[in-house]
């Protein structure tokens, strides 16, 4: 039951993009004025990455009612690659997570040059990766390898104009990221863990397949005795077995170290390949996430 739910309610939310119309008939043109649909209650906030001179824009939801009571603290619900997940985590959030606010953080505005010519995405190639590339020519394109950088500005730009500007609760922030974005979440639980409470990861990879991280960052959360973490992690039965290790890996290694204060799972996204498991892995994140303010 709880399955056909989750699809059922996947399938409504794909349902908030709307294209635009045009009706012609052959016997005298009509033509309807295009229109766009708005998210509603989402608004665009610009924001710079002060290191390194960066335009990003911040797409934030406020949970319905939000103004009414001054006094509550929300829970927030940081993500990357956000014009990509906006629309079914905003439709989730009206379902499952209710009083939550979303605070999506957009590929870089101001890209140029070889990376700019990539398109509007390419600026998470040198956001959400570790490690440069052993290829010259390949590095000089992505720019791959400034993980750390981006998370600075999410700690010291992101996080603090948020609860400087919004009614959060700083104890309880929570991330999702998938593929590209799934892997730079699992690259903050190791090394800056106390920058979320909660990490929902969809297909993060081949970032722990082994030594790079360690080589190239201080492991913070692998040195701790005690780290304070909620960790969902999820994998499409369908898409490469290295893949699926890689993902089991991770949940392996926070189990192992037998932290007194982190719980994981993993879960399987039945019949779905890399692509098709983001649907269900946004959604049954967002209940995970929801089951968490329960307990």
């Amino acid at each position: 039951m709880k399955t056909t739910q989750l699809l059922i309610l996947t399938c409504v939310l794909s349902l908030n993009i709307v294209f635009a119309q045009e009706n012609n008939i052959n016997d005298g043109i009509q033509t309807v004025e295009k229109s766009y649909l708005e998210l509603p209650r989402i608004q665009v906030i610009p924001i710079k990455d002060t290191k390194n001179d960066r335009q990003y824009e911040l797409y934030i939801k406020l949970p319905e009612g939000y103004s009414e009571n001054g006094d509550i603290k929300y829970p927030v619900l940081y993500f990357t690659d956000a014009l990509k997940h906006i629309e079914i985590l905003s439709g989730s959030a009206e379902h499952v997570v209710e009083n939550t606010i979303l605070v999506g953080i957009s590929w870089q505005k101001d890209l140029k040059g070889k990376l700019g010519a990539l398109g509007e995405h390419a600026s998470r190639f040198r956001d959400y990766s570790i490690m440069k590339s052993s290829n010259p020519e390949h590095q000089a394109k992505y720019q791959r390898g400034q993980a750390s950088n981006h998370l600075d500005f999410i700690r010291n730009d992101v996080i603090k104009y948020v609860e400087n500007n919004y009614q959060t609760d700083p104890d309880n922030r929570s991330y999702f990221g998938y593929s590209m974005g799934a892997k730079f979440g699992a690259y903050i639980l190791f090394v800056q863990p106390d920058t979320f409470k909660n990490y929902i990861l969809g297909s993060p990879g081949a970032l722990l397949d082994g030594s790079y991280i360690y080589e190239h960052e201080p492991i913070t959360a692998l040195n701790q005795k005690e780290l304070n973490a909620n960790v969902f992690v999820s994998i499409g039965a369908l898409e490469k077995e290295s893949m699926l290790g890689h993902a089991k890996g991770l949940v392996s290694i926070l189990k192992s170290k037998n932290y007194t204060n982190v719980s994981s799972k993993l879960v399987v996204i039945e019949s779905a390949n890399h692509g098709g498991a983001f649907p269900m892995s946004a959604v049954r994140g967002m209940y995970w996430l929801s089951d968490l303010t329960k307990e």
